[in-house]
């Protein structure tokens, strides 16, 4: 089979050829049809991201595709059935095995695609706006990347959630796809005055994958009693926090790792995972797959995410 590894880091991933895995104790073997790219690839390729394994190593941190080998000891799982895998590395290979209670069963009109570009992002928004920072209807939310793969889908569960969402994002065309998202209002990245724009819609809720100078703006809009939301940092850069300022403005400040949940705290993000999927059935939440490529083309769609050229989520298909 072939597969994408990262052989040494600050190097380029290499296409590799293996041999196929079998299952072991508690373990499926996947058949992957679709893996979705996310910012931490790119993390992972430079050693820097906070689970990285030793090289060598597959990435890709959400697929797709068809069980096609269980082991023994696995129950509820079988040869043929459809599901989405996260957290195991090796998702941008042909095949990979994983643990049985890491799958999602996928419902039938969910495809490989939009499995594969449905968990992270997805999760990533609905767990951090409504368990972290207990998002009500009527409150603002600004997006910060909003276009992008987690900040789309921010946007796009605030405004089912009932928020009045400020999108920001980079370009007209970025802003037109956060507006197709639900955004009520649009501010571009690089608007001269968006430090006064942001302040003059004001801030009860700032979600930040972005970091750097865009974060600094952000922060100057929460309203009292805001609650800001780090995701990352995209930019490049980790911003630096006056706490004088929010302990003045009463301002909450939450860090968020969508994964870590599934080892500290597993239960709101089953929940949260539930609710998604009944957003998705309900026709209320479609996943925007930007760019899809072969496996072949794997290390151009993850240069193209470091440039921050997709809009919403980056795939990779084994089909093509």
């Amino acid at each position: 089979m072939r597969a994408l590894d990262v052989t040494e880091f600050k190097i380029a991933p290499t296409l590799v050829e293996r041999e196929m895995p079998a299952p072991g104790p508690g373990q499926i073997r996947l058949r992957v049809e679709a893996c979705g790219l996310n910012f931490a690839d790119l993390l992972m390729i430079r050693g820097e991201y906070q689970e990285t394994p030793e090289p060598p190593f597959t990435l890709g941190l959400e697929a797709a595709g068809v069980i096609d080998a269980v082991s023994g000891d696995v129950a509820g799982l079988e040869p043929g059935q459809r599901v989405a895998v996260f957290g195991n590395f090796g998702g941008l290979a042909e095949y990979l095995v994983a643990p049985a209670e890491a799958c999602l069963p996928l419902p039938e009109a969910m495809t490989a695609a939009q499995a594969a570009a449905f968990q992270i992002a997805y999760g990533t928004s609905h767990l951090a706006l409504t368990h972290r920072a207990a998002l009500q209807p009527g409150e603002r939310l600004v997006v910060l990347g909003a276009a992008g793969g987690v900040g789309l889908t921010a946007v796009e569960i605030g405004a089912v959630l009932g928020a009045e969402v400020i999108a920001v994002a980079r370009g007209a065309d970025k802003l037109a796809v956060a507006k197709a998202a639900g955004a009520h209002h649009l501010i571009d990245a690089e608007d001269p005055e968006l430090a006064a724009k942001l302040r003059g819609h004001g801030a009860d809720i700032v979600y930040d994958p972005v970091g750097g100078d865009l974060a600094q703006a952000a922060l100057r809009a929460c309203r009292r009693g805001a609650r800001y939301l780090v995701i990352g940092f995209a930019s490049g850069t980790v911003p630096e926090v006056k706490l004088n300022h929010l302990l003045v403005k009463n301002i909450a400040v939450h860090g968020f790792y969508w994964g870590g949940y599934a080892s500290f705290d597993p239960a709101p993000m089953r929940a949260s995972l539930a609710a998604l999927m009944e957003l998705f059935a309900e026709g209320r939440v479609t996943p925007h797959i930007g760019l899809s490529v072969p496996l072949a083309e794997a290390p151009q769609a993850l240069e193209a995410l470091r440039r921050r050229e997709v809009t919403g989520k980056a795939v990779v298909t084994m089909t093509q």
